[in-house]
């Protein structure tokens, strides 16, 4: 065990955030806290690393066990570079080449006991320094840069020139790199692009140590996690399984809790009014009888109220009139900024009823094309159309639509001026905006409040094309799935940009990937795409393989053309190498989700008192052990 967590308590003016939290971590553990805004998560992590004190209850860290930490705000300062920032990490092995370089040169002109002595101290430098990865470190270093979305050209770049977000990146790529037993991390996703999560969930899935997560990125959490731990009401609860075995799992348990509730509610009722009644006879017998069950009342465990977060927010996205079929025609757009070209003969398609997603790395112009659909950026060529009857709703992930120096009321009331003041206060009211809140000014506003009100606004709309920009970002999970549901019962026709794989997953019913300035479309959602992506890259590898021979086979090329393929042939094999990485960690996250529901398998009631199975499903596990050992070899030679 690397980790106790026991009965710690925590509360902020006289208001319990956390209330007899216990939990633990087991070396190479993969453990996720979840649960909605201000449900004390990064409190926790805090008082875990000492930073905050707890009211009562302990924190041990086993012995010789070292702690990673990066807060959601956490970043990297000074005028190194970002390569020479990283390299901090491993100035161990910095100091044992300056070591070994010394002893090399005193070797030289040494002879005898002196040669001796020196060559003995250069055998234990030399291994101290194989055994802390050294003569690789440099790769490691390039490898963890790159995963985290920075370029080679960029290595250079200092980091006082950097964004908040990049050197938040930076200070990501320092503690992986620092390879701690424990690795905590707080919101590590918000600042990385797809390319970059689902190199870190490889990462964190393969990490040897233990990690605890807290995210709102349920795709994220549903590869790495093998434990939920829950923080509700104040409370922690433990799940075993990844996050889509917990959902499963808390719904069940909500429904059971939340009837248990009414029921002894429904019987309290119904012992007062018998209470009631027998008092109302007035005999002495009748009395004591009323006073008897008074007291087993008095007596009786009441059970908590299960909080019903689903239910506080009201969001219901219904539009006025209905569009025309054809909802949009974009035709031979592209926009330069600066010189760099984002994109350039871009055309697509909307149709009424659709829900699309645009997909794409940070920087390839997603952003920018919802912009020129909205009017917000003109098109440097082409032609954007709207269909007949189509009213836009649209929601920007910098709130851009927001006005800081107003209140909430005014900023639904000036945008709505006919609806009465009851009808805005139900509005705010149905986005957790309650008394005093509706005189907030929106500047005030946390990230996630402010989104609260942008979904509100669109709400009111009542508009039949809904164009939305990162429309997940600051919500938490609930709100997220709050936002699912009701896009899915959404009528009219949706048009997004979104990081979040999981809502694409759930909400996307087409694709349109934005890579290198042009756009494939793909008819489906995210788990599609990923499969015809796949297949595409085979294609694709099938295609330069056979090139490549038929290059070999041409004779008479000339220098030229023997460098070309040549320069193919390498890009084949990369591609191949690649492909087969990409299969190897599908295979490994197979392996290890059916790993965990064998665990929950042997752990049930029904399954732990019937030897034959049990005994099969060891089986089956200790040879998914086997090849999972295999493929973790595999997969860091390849990753090399």
């Amino acid at each position: 065990m690397i980790l106790s967590v026991s009965n710690i308590d925590k509360a902020f003016n006289d208001v319990p955030v956390l209330r007899d939290v216990s939990f633990h971590i087991e070396d190479h553990e993969k453990a996720a806290i979840v649960g909605i805004n201000g449900a004390g998560k990064t409190t926790l992590l805090r008082i875990v690393m000492g930073e905050v004190s707890q009211d009562s209850g302990t924190v041990t860290v086993s012995r010789d066990k070292t702690i990673g930490y990066l807060s959601q705000h956490d970043a990297v300062s000074g005028d190194n570079t970002i390569y020479d920032e990283l390299l901090l990490v491993k100035q161990d092995i910095l100091d044992l080449e300056y070591r070994m370089r010394s002893l090399e040169m005193q070797m030289k002109n040494a002879s005898g006991g002196d040669l001796e002595q020196l060559m003995s101290t250069y055998a234990a430098l030399t291994h101290a320094y194989e055994s802390a990865n050294g003569y690789a470190y440099k790769s490691e270093l390039t490898g963890v840069l790159k995963g985290l979305g920075f370029a080679e050209e960029e290595f250079t770049r200092h980091v006082s020139s950097l964004s908040g977000g990049q050197k938040t990146r930076v200070a990501l790529g320092k503690l992986l790199l620092t390879k701690p037993d424990l690795i905590i991390l707080d919101e590590p996703t918000n600042h990385l692009d797809m390319s970059s999560v689902t190199w870190l969930e490889t990462y964190l899935s393969n990490y040897r140590g233990a990690v605890i997560i807290v995210s709102h990125d349920r795709y994220f959490l549903d590869r790495i996690a093998t434990k939920i731990i829950e923080l509700d009401n104040a409370k922690a609860t433990v799940f075993t399984g990844s996050y889509s075995d917990y959902a499963a799992k808390k719904e069940i348990l909500r429904t059971a809790q939340y009837n248990a509730y009414m029921k002894q509610q429904q019987e309290i009722r119904h012992q007062e009014e018998v209470i009631g009644k027998l008092r109302s006879f007035n005999r002495e017998k009748s009395v004591k009888r009323a006073e008897s069950r008074e007291k087993k009342l008095e007596k009786l465990e009441l059970l908590e109220k299960p909080a019903e977060v689903r239910a506080d927010m009201h969001l219901r996205l219904t539009p006025r009139y209905e569009s025309g079929n054809d909802v949009l025609h974009a035709e031979d757009l592209s926009k330069s900024f600066g010189g760099i070209t984002l994109f350039r003969g871009l055309g697509f398609d909307i149709k009424k009823g659709e829900h699309v997603a645009i997909i794409g790395d940070n920087g390839t112009g997603k952003t920018t094309i919802l912009k020129m659909l909205n009017g917000l950026l003109a098109p440097d060529t082409g032609l954007i159309r709207l269909g007949a009857n189509v009213e836009i709703g649209y929601y920007d992930q910098e709130q851009h639509v927001l006005h800081m120096d107003k209140t909430l009321f005014e900023e639904i009331s000036d945008d709505y001026p006919t609806l009465t003041n009851t009808e805005i206060r139900s509005a705010l009211a149905a986005f957790l905006f309650t008394g005093e809140d509706a005189f907030k000014q929106i500047s005030a506003l946390s990230g996630g409040e402010r989104g609260r009100v942008s979904l509100a606004k669109l709400m009111l709309s009542e508009a039949n094309f809904l164009i939305l920009d990162e429309p997940t970002n600051h919500l938490d999970i609930v709100s997220k799935e709050i936002l699912e549901d009701a896009l899915n019962a959404y009528t009219g026709t949706v048009l997004y940009v979104s990081h979040d794989r999981y809502f694409i997953n759930r909400t996307a019913s087409r694709i349109l990937a934005l890579n290198r300035g042009t756009l494939t479309n793909y008819l489906g959602n995210y788990e599609y795409y990923l499969e015809k992506r796949d297949e595409q890259l085979a294609l694709s590898d099938a295609a330069d393989t056979a090139a490549a021979s038929a290059a070999r086979d041409t004779t008479h090329a000339d220098g030229a053309k023997q460098d070309w393929r040549a320069q193919k042939e390498q890009q084949a094999a990369q591609r191949k190498k690649e492909n087969e990485r990409i299969r190897c960690e599908e295979r490994i996250e197979a392996l290890e989700k059916r790993n965990g529901e064998i665990d929950t398998l042997m752990a049930s009631p029904e399954i732990c008192t019937d030897v034959a199975r049990l005994q099969e499903l060891s089986q089956e596990r200790a040879a998914n052990d086997s090849e999972l050992t295999e493929l973790y070899e595999k997969w860091e030679l390849l990753s090399e």
